[in-house]
């Protein structure tokens, strides 16, 4: 990975510091042309009660990596980025390991983005598939 990659990266992981992705463990892993991957741990802190990872962890990390996404690929010194819309189909249940979120932007607005979020396993098995709907308002 290049320099200029890594320097991006690192600036996403510090500005999780105090934040639910730190909680989560969320770690922003991978940056390309158009697209965001970021990781967490699947452990019992992020559980259901039956022992398989939430839904709704699954739901931040996806919300997590995807707004990271629109703050990296849009001027963030003019603009912050709030979710608006998200759905998520839950297709396999996971219970140790880690899962992947991997956020591709399908519709790049001037004021709305369209986020593809597939979640995988370490076997880059389909765990879960996201849509993300952010939109970019103008700082003052």
């Amino acid at each position: 990975m290049d320099e200029y990659k890594e320097k991006i990266l690192k600036v996403c992981n510090e500005s999780s510091k105090n934040t639910l992705m730190q909680t989560l463990d969320i770690e922003y892993v991978e940056i390309g042309e158009n697209f965001l991957v970021g990781k967490m741990p699947v452990t019992p802190k992020v559980h259901q009660p039956d022992g398989v990872l939430h839904g709704g962890a699954m739901v931040a990390l996806a919300e997590s990596v995807g707004s990271m996404a629109s703050y990296i690929f849009l001027d963030a010194q003019k603009y912050f980025v709030r979710g608006i819309e998200i759905s998520a189909n839950h297709i396999k249940s996971v219970s140790s390991g880690e899962v992947f979120a991997k956020a591709t932007i399908l519709h790049k607005g001037r004021t709305t983005q369209l986020w593809d979020i597939k979640i995988t396993d370490a076997e880059d098995q389909l765990i879960s598939i996201c849509k993300l709907t952010t939109i970019a308002l103008p700082k003052k």
